[in-house]
């Protein structure tokens, strides 16, 4: 399978999370410790957005920026460039992922995050049997849609999935659609559990994050304790005096053992960062 982390809150350099923890992200390349596989070194790839642009006229919202995306096919451990962007990359907003290629190709199209639009998307997990329906889950994407994807995997066809069952609308919706699709089609074709996924997907502003599989075993993911807690727990450490109450991680696998600063995602559930705050719910596919 593979390994993300999605962060949001006060911008800080890429190199602040990515590579500095005891059990950062690239630790993980070589040592997952809850992965199906130890060693995640089918390709990486790093999302990130800039700042918004300028206020439109007559007081409107700015438009969000476009997120830039690397991606490349080898093992993130010893890639130079990523190490190189990291020390200069400051964002609020970014997602990271590490590949461990479940049957499709090592390429660079084939590696996440995915972007259209505004939007990205990474997942771990997987769809069963996907080399039975890809047809028929290709044929569900919207024919303007389909034309965008690069890629082979199960990943990015969620994803377009998502985004043609009304992902820049109503997110959670979408992808409780997306994932009744997906559970529909692979039982006719005698699959029982289809479904395996950890999903994250932004516009830039918010973020949602979901856990769920058929059988009801997710793979694992977590997110961060409230930042002013953390403090309390920990005074000594000063990069928590330098970031805002409402910045928060969601990982795959906690990025290393400090008490407190970690709790498990439940089952079937998804949850919101935002300006609002933050908020989890229960998830559940549903009919498309």
């Amino acid at each position: 399978m593979c390994r993300w982390l999605a962060y949001s809150g006060t911008p800080v350099l890429l190199d602040t999370i990515l590579y500095r923890p005891a059990h950062s992200l690239i630790d993980q390349s070589l040592h997952s410790k809850m992965g199906v596989e130890t060693t995640n070194g089918d390709g990486f790839g790093v999302g990130w957005y800039g700042p918004d642009g300028q206020p439109g006229p007559h007081g409107r919202e700015p438009s969000l920026s476009t997120p830039a995306v690397v991606r490349d096919t080898g093992p993130a451990w010893s890639n130079r460039n990523l190490r190189e962007i990291s020390g200069h990359v400051r964002s609020s907003l970014f997602f990271a992922h590490i590949r461990a290629s479940t049957g499709t190709a090592v390429q660079q199209t084939n590696c996440h995050p995915f972007r259209h639009g505004r939007w990205m998307w990474m997942h771990n997990g997987a769809v069963e049997g996907f080399h039975r329906m890809r047809r028929d889950l290709a044929l569900a994407v919207d024919p303007e849609l389909f034309l965008d994807m690069e890629g082979a995997t199960d990943s990015e066809m969620m994803f377009y999935l998502a985004l043609t069952l009304g992902l820049e609308e109503d997110p959670p919706s979408a992808v409780a659609r997306m994932t009744g699709l997906v559970e529909r089609t692979g039982r006719a074709y005698g699959v029982r559990d289809p479904m395996q996924m950890t999903v994250a997907v932004t516009d830039g502003r918010t973020l949602w994050a979901f856990r769920y599989s058929s059988a009801r075993s997710s793979r694992s993911l977590f997110y961060s304790t409230r930042v002013d807690t953390l403090r309390a727990l920990h005074p000594d450490l000063a990069f928590l005096r330098e970031v805002s109450d409402t910045s928060r991680l969601i990982v795959s696998e906690p990025l290393g053992d400090l008490p407190g600063a970690w709790n498990e995602v439940p089952e079937s559930t998804y949850g919101v960062v935002g300006p609002g705050g933050d908020e989890m719910h229960p998830f559940a596919p549903r009919a498309a």
